[in-house]
């Protein structure tokens, strides 16, 4: 029941009723209403500051179990920067030492921030974050992949260059092969004469085989009375090209292709020499080098030993 209100007018010293209007009674409803919504609101709002709610105690647990989880991720990430760094070290090492070029230099991963850091982060800007380390570890392993292609295809050079370099003693283990006259300056034996012997005499029996020192194709295969008798010259890409000449017999053809190892010919006194033997040389490059550096792959250390010594002597040349 409302309370009824009067009014005390002075001048008949009594008491009215006071009566409101409609309009008054709303606005004294609102004006009450918006007292105690904004009453409510300050309420509430205070509750809010002082007290957690259930829903926010969730958020904040699953935010800090978010900001565990991206530290975790975080640190694989690092983890896997530096095992990157380790297999960059090592590829490194592969294409200076084994292949002898330069490596390709890809850019490391900076540091991740400390926790102290992360906090100052939104969820959204931490996701991101996560992301663009990831692409860019994804990044470094696909230049790894082509890396990996590049090693592999350097490794097939080499393998094939360390086939077709010379590396044997073109008459192979043969005991009576001996080195009669180095690479260096010889007296010639029909002008007695100091001369420039741009290869090797090997002294041995008249049909002792000769060997393809490694493998390649030849070049040309040519007699020369007057001078190196047949000979044969062989390509063995690279830069590389072996000569054997005075033999008594060749055994292979212009263009073939040849292994390693394959007969050639057979040791004779063709041309202008004055025992059997076989005149060898190693051209790279069209220089001429010494043979006595290309045996490595077939002789003792005691029988290379005893080539270098017998192929240091100056001597006279047989050609």
């Amino acid at each position: 029941m409302s309370k009824v209100r009067f009014s005390f007018d002075t001048d008949k010293l009594s008491y009215n009723k006071i009566t409101l209007s409609t309009r008054q009674k709303i606005f004294r409803f609102l004006g009450g209403a918006v007292v105690l919504i904004v009453g409510a609101g300050l309420i509430l709002l205070a509750l809010s500051v002082l007290f957690e709610t259930t829903g926010e105690k969730i958020q904040k647990r699953e935010n800090k179990q978010l900001l565990f989880q991206y530290e975790l991720l975080s640190q694989k990430v690092e983890n896997m920067a530096r095992n990157m760094d380790e297999i960059q070290r090592h590829d490194d090492n592969i294409y200076r030492l084994i292949f002898g070029v330069e490596p390709n230099n890809i850019d490391t991963l900076t540091s991740e921030k400390r926790r102290s850091e992360l906090t100052e982060f939104s969820n959204t800007e931490l996701i991101a974050m996560a992301a663009q380390k990831l692409d860019s570890i994804s990044c470094r392993l696909n230049s790894k992949t082509d890396i990996y292609d590049e090693v592999q295809l350097l490794a097939q050079k080499k393998t094939r260059f360390l086939a077709s370099a010379p590396s044997l003693l073109p008459i192979g283990n043969n005991a009576a092969a001996q080195v009669a006259a180095g690479f260096g300056y010889c007296i010639h034996p029909f002008y007695r004469t100091l001369k420039m012997h741009q290869g090797i005499d090997i002294t041995a029996p008249v049909g002792t085989l000769v060997y393809a020192t490694g493998n390649g194709k030849v070049l040309s295969v040519e007699n020369h009375p007057n001078s190196s008798g047949r000979v044969v010259v062989i390509d063995h890409g690279f830069g590389y090209k072996t000569v054997y000449a005075h033999l008594g017999k060749t055994m292979v053809r212009a263009g073939q292709r040849l292994q390693r190892g394959d007969a050639i010919g057979e040791v004779g006194s063709t041309g202008r020499s004055t025992a059997p033997h076989l005149h060898y040389e190693v051209l790279h490059r069209n220089k001429p080098e010494n043979p006595i550096n290309y045996f490595y792959t077939d002789l003792t250390p005691q029988k290379y030993n005893a080539l270098v010594s017998a192929s240091s002597r100056t001597t006279m040349s047989f050609d």
